[in-house]
């Protein structure tokens, strides 16, 4: 198994103005700035005076660094900052922490590589509203939490409980390990209004254009009308997430 790196702690945040405005939030723990050695002007200086102002630590790098932190060139503007999640971790630690007792039932959502970032953060905007226990985002084949993740969440992805894994092929031997059920959200499964679900669920979300990659143990779909074939997969989550919730009051 994979060994968490440090950063899986982090969220990244890139550019002059969106560090600004988490300068400016006192309920972000930031836990380092990072600069470009060419980065100039005025509101480098007062990223570094709110910086200094919070004792936040503010580190002088190369471009290429602050490029290689960021993902990608573009909208960086030689500035990145590296916001702690706190309800960020490994599946493993979480799937330890519920292994029985009042911590049994559990639902969870499996990004199975979704490629649009703003397609994450609304999933887990949807997610944090209505209580889900975790949502699974895989390193590898599912967009990154960027910039634009986050802006697609309005910032909750910051406190969402995101559970890091390295494919999603692992997070499905994962939860198959820990009994979970998995049911993937598909447009030949059953009707999600009648169909039944357990205690211990983890929903499989599948790519924008090919659907599931993973084998589930069965299906549901969205009952759809007026000749409509699918839904945009976000919207999608949100409707189940909030099906969840009704059956739970």
């Amino acid at each position: 198994m994979t060994e968490p790196s440090p950063r899986d702690r982090y969220l990244t945040v890139a550019g002059r103005n969106p560090v600004l405005e988490a300068l400016d939030d006192p309920q972000l723990d930031i836990a380092k700035i990072l600069l470009s050695d060419r980065a100039q002007g005025d509101p480098i200086t007062e990223i570094r005076r709110k910086a200094s102002a919070r004792n936040i630590a503010v580190e002088k790098v190369t471009e290429r660094k602050v490029t290689s932190v960021a993902g990608s060139p573009r909208h960086h503007q030689g500035v990145v900052a590296d916001i702690v999640a706190p309800a960020m971790r490994q599946l493993s630690a979480f799937l330890e922490a519920r292994r029985g007792g009042r911590e049994w039932a559990t639902t969870v959502l499996v990004l199975d590589q979704l490629h649009n970032p703003a397609n994450v953060g609304m999933i887990l905007r949807s997610a944090v509203a209505a209580g889900i226990d975790g949502v699974v985002v895989p390193s590898r084949g599912t967009a990154a939490i960027g910039p634009i993740t986050i802006k697609a969440s309005a910032g909750v992805a910051f406190r969402a409980p995101i559970l890091r894994v390295e494919t999603v092929e692992d997070a499905v031997e994962q939860l198959r390990d820990s009994r979970f059920e998995l049911i993937g959200l598909d447009a030949g499964g059953d009707d999600i209004y009648t169909a039944d679900f357990g205690d211990r669920v983890a929903f499989v979300l599948g790519n924008e254009t090919r659907g599931l990659s993973v084998a589930v143990d069965r299906s549901v779909a969205i009952p759809l009308a007026g000749g409509v074939e699918s839904l945009n997969v976000s919207a999608a989550a949100s409707i189940l997430c909030f099906e969840v919730v009704r059956r739970t009051r």
